[in-house]
């Protein structure tokens, strides 16, 4: 029995529980654990966001780049992509047998979403029930979807942002929309899609914005049966009991992301498994140092720490005497065209006596205070750049046209790519980012993982069903 009568719904042809795996990407979740989850009756999601592929004796492909321009290692890249998740997913289907539903997760926000995506749903007919899409307004996916005759599921963080998708482009493939993601911008894991007029320190309520979701979806004619799923801070259904069988929230359905890290299937090294359960609430943190530019939640390890450090270092300063700026910068800079504040030259100089020597420009008109070892990081990680995002606000990458943003490469974001390859095969937990939902401090509470407990993706389905 499930959990206050918990209904399956029907999804990719058949019936399937409304229980989703979040698609965590570049290898945090794989074919292991998403065809785990539709073994066990759910919706597993493969990432396709770099996703790892295989030699002939089923060791993890390197993802080196040989080609000495941007250009030539974005195409690289893709190609990786592409081997990578087709690789997963043949995988994941072959685990799920025939149960479940196996989904794949892209974000519009990478580097080649659309060639990547196009890559994928040729080389995997069949295979794939739906694609879920988010981080940016991805306006093209249910165009794409329709090419492939798969489901394409929206993630969206207001009504606002769907009624903009559906006006737009959706409404033409109104048949295909699988389900429409809600994920709460301050309580999920990785990028979040927190609006400018929204307070980062202040969560609002899921409940009323989820009704108001709905409400647009009705208001625009989407059909009862397209489920909304929702995403972000999700661990005990029981919490949930009053969404199930509502009628003013209609057909909905619970994505999980940071629960199925800990299981024997889960791909993440197992440092990443055992620093998740020494987790406090607050130790994950809302920050806006990612180079998409979007607010993103991970762990507050030293990795972090270094980040908000590099911010703090930091002062404004003009190209001429100006306002305030009345002295010139005389430690971390060449040249005398830095003007700044009297006490921000001083900070600055205590910075350079800690050994903080270096002076990087930002685009905002600042300076940022660094060691020499993190200047020569900063500066290589720009120069390796592969391309990973559509806009990198850390290297002024763009993906198309002429292939720049057009700003200064910012010193106080970093190479997102390099750090989630890294952590995810066998790197420092401490040094690297470490996603996370705001939830996982609750891996330390909850007495389901006592004891070193580790349970696999069917004990885990089979517990959340009892609303545990």
């Amino acid at each position: 029995m499930s959990f206050k009568g918990l209904q399956p719904i029907r999804y990719g042809g058949r019936e399937v529980w409304p229980l989703i795996e979040g698609g965590k990407g570049v290898s945090a979740t794989n074919h292991a654990s998403s065809g785990a989850w539709a073994a066990a009756g759910g919706i597993g999601t493969v990432s396709a966001v770099n996703a790892d592929s295989y030699d002939p004796d089923g060791k993890i492909v390197p993802q080196v780049y040989q080609e000495l321009t941007r250009q030539g290692r974005h195409q690289e890249l893709i190609n990786y992509a592409i081997d990578g998740a087709v690789e997963q997913v043949r995988r994941a289907f072959e685990i799920s047998n025939g149960k479940g539903a196996i989904n794949i997760n892209v974000l519009w926000e990478m580097g080649g979403a659309q060639p990547i995506l196009e890559g994928v749903l040729e080389r995997t007919r069949g295979m794939i029930a739906g694609v879920t899409c988010g981080a940016g307004m991805p306006y093209r996916l249910s165009e794409i979807a329709a090419r492939f005759n798969v489901s394409y599921l929206p993630i969206v963080s207001s009504a606002r942002a769907f009624r903009a998708l559906w006006k737009r482009a959706y409404h033409k493939f109104s048949e295909l929309l699988g389900a429409v993601v809600y994920e709460d911008p301050w309580l999920a894991g990785g990028h979040n899609g927190l609006s400018n007029a929204e307070n980062p320190l202040m969560p609002e309520d899921p409940y009323p914005r989820v009704k108001a979701l709905r409400e647009t979806m009705r208001a625009e004619g989407v059909s009862e049966e397209v489920p909304i799923v929702m995403a972000g801070g999700v661990w005990f259904l029981r919490e949930w009991a009053n969404w199930i069988d509502n009628p003013e929230l209609g057909k909905i359905a619970f994505q999980f992301g940071t629960r199925p890290l800990l299981t024997e299937e889960s791909p993440i090294p197992q440092q990443w498994k055992d620093r998740l359960r020494t987790l406090e609430p607050g130790d994950v943190l809302l920050h806006r140092f990612s180079p998409t530019g979007f607010y993103s939640s991970a762990v507050r390890n030293p990795f972090l720490r270094s980040l908000e450090g590099r911010s703090e270092r930091q002062i404004p300063y003009s190209r001429v005497e100006a306002g305030e700026h009345t002295v010139q910068l005389d430690v971390g800079v060449r040249g005398k065209n830095f003007w700044v504040a009297p006490a921000d030259r001083d900070r600055a100089r205590a910075w350079h006596g800690a050994g903080y020597t270096d002076a990087l420009r930002t685009p905002d008109d600042t300076v940022v205070f660094v060691t020499p070892e993190e200047r020569a990081s900063i500066q290589k990680d720009q120069k390796d750049c592969m391309g990973c995002l559509s806009h990198c606000g850390f290297s002024s990458w763009k993906d198309h046209d002429d292939f720049t943003t057009g700003r200064l490469a910012d010193p106080r974001s970093f190479c997102i790519q390099k750090t989630l390859q890294d952590i995810a095969h066998d790197g420092d937990v401490e040094q690297n980012l470490m996603f996370a939902g705001h939830a996982a401090y609750r891996f330390k509470q909850d007495p389901f993982y006592s004891n070193n407990f580790t349970p696999t993706v069917k004990q885990l389905v089979d517990r959340i069903l009892t609303g545990d």
